[in-house]
């Protein structure tokens, strides 16, 4: 059984809205993650029996859970929604690891709550299994993220364009607190709100700093989001949706809806079926990053200082800060990837001189990258002599291929294969679902057996779009 302590729930009653889960008709595990369970100091027994089943469907509610759906409020798209909220979430409980690692059990589409501005509150099959593989995936790359737990199909079917088996993710996390949340106690003048938010944020993601220290919290998440968008930068990775509700204070990955890996790279790629003027595609997710975090200093002003023109110095002063962090962060990615421990502006210059090659010749950003290893890198070039020039300039600095190695995954969630692993699952066969999570938990090992799951897309494989799922 599990152990719960569920200090979210300990909160004012108005950051949440206690209910429970609305019933499924024929649960069945699709699967369980007993790698995350075993490090949750969960049973695996009790995941997989009768009990766990009812539990991860939301059929029923272990002793000790107080399930809640959390309220929040954020800018989408730049447009402002004042009250968003865990539309189709509920926050089962809590549990502390062997560690003393705090998490989150939260299941995803278990029905409609207060805050599901009139959906069904439900999940289809493809978005379950699309966050499952690419969280798990993001785990393994070393990027801190939201992880899968389980998933269950409901035996029900969920109406979308069309007919879909309907599913349920639980999804893990050391919290669930947004930007938006801060946001939307903010809105309301809800200073004690604020607070209280920012001490259990405090407590829960920066046990290092005093409580109520507004200012240094601010710094902080600064800091573990430049930290995070480095990393996405340097998988070719695109959100899709870096709304102020799905950027979290924690600085993990979080809300996998419309996102994707890059194929052929190129800035301005957008995948996202709902970004049509490119606000969040791959070059922008840095500066959209500071636009997000500037919500959260204002929403934290009235606790930075009492002085509101102090404050705001303050804050600003704070985000200035994250240019030069993503800088050296970025550098610390993109020099590993070319097997460089360090270096400066000529190294820097080396890095974006083989960015642009690459989006003028349509090269594909992992095998690239990884091509470096084994020599095949120039094979992914229109025109080949484009990286031949820029090699000499590379070799010269005798790379690292042990660096590379351990930076430069060998498989990524290829969209093509996600897609096709979605379809194949709703014609009932996950094989190609559990393959690819198979050979994603150790995405650095060359796993010839996998070759087609490395493999980028010929042209009539290609994904154009993704969409949100919800």
């Amino acid at each position: 059984m599990l152990e719960f302590d569920n200090s979210y729930a300990r909160l004012p009653e108005r950051f949440f809205t206690k209910m429970r889960a609305e019933p499924v008709s024929a649960p069945a595990l699709l699967k369980l993650n007993d790698a995350l369970a075993a490090e949750m100091g969960l049973d695996t027994g009790f995941l997989a029996s009768a009990d766990g089943l009812a539990m991860l469907a939301g059929n029923s509610v272990p002793d000790g859970a107080e399930p809640l759906a959390q309220v929040y409020a954020g800018h989408q798209f730049g447009g402002w929604s004042p009250r968003l909220g865990d539309g189709r979430a509920l926050l089962l409980g809590e549990v502390t690891g062997p560690d003393g690692a705090h998490w989150d059990i939260q299941l995803k589409g278990s029905g409609p709550t207060p805050y599901s501005r009139s959906g069904d509150g439900r999940a289809w099959l493809g978005p379950v299994l699309r966050e499952y593989i690419v969280s798990e995936a993001m785990s393994a790359f070393g990027v801190p993220t939201t992880r899968a737990l389980a998933a269950v199909s409901t035996g029900e079917t969920v109406l979308r364009e069309q007919r879909y088996p309907g599913a349920i993710l639980t999804r893990v996390a050391s919290s669930h607190v947004r930007v938006g949340t801060f946001q939307y106690f903010a809105s309301q003048q809800d200073t004690d709100g604020i607070s209280a938010l920012l001490n259990f944020a405090i407590t829960r993601h920066y046990p290092d700093l005093e409580q109520g220290d507004a200012l240094g919290f601010l710094k902080a998440v600064i800091a573990a989001q430049a930290n995070l968008v480095a990393k996405w930068m340097g998988l070719g990775f695109i959100h899709g949706v870096m709304n102020t509700d799905n950027c979290h204070v924690g600085g993990l990955t979080i809300d996998y809806g419309p996102c994707a890996f890059m194929d052929a790279y190129h800035p301005s790629k957008v995948f996202s079926s709902i970004d049509q003027f490119g606000r969040y595609a791959y070059g922008a997710q840095p500066e959209i990053l500071v636009w997000n975090l500037a919500q959260l200093a204002t929403s934290l002003l009235p606790l930075i200082d009492d002085n509101m023109d102090k404050a705001v110095e303050a804050a600003q002063a704070a985000l200035q800060g994250f240019g030069p962090a993503y800088t050296d962060a970025w550098k610390e990615v993109f020099f590993a990837k070319l097997g460089l421990p360090d270096g400066g502006d000529t190294e820097v210059a080396l890095v974006q001189d083989l960015l642009t090659r690459m989006a003028e010749n349509q090269a594909d950003f992992t095998l690239t990258f990884r091509g470096l290893l084994n020599g095949t890198a120039r094979d992914q070039f229109v025109d080949p002599t484009a990286f031949d020039d820029w090699a000499s300039s590379w070799n010269a600095l005798s790379p690292d291929a042990g660096l590379m190695a351990r930076a430069n995954p060998a498989f990524i969630p290829r969209n093509h294969q996600i897609e096709l692993a979605i379809k194949e699952a709703v014609a009932g066969d996950l094989s190609r679902f559990h393959r690819i999570v198979s050979v994603l938990a150790t995405p650095f090992e060359d796993q010839p057996d996998h070759s087609d799951l490395q493999s980028a897309p010929v042209a009539q494989e290609l994904v154009h779009q993704t969409f949100c799922g919800t």
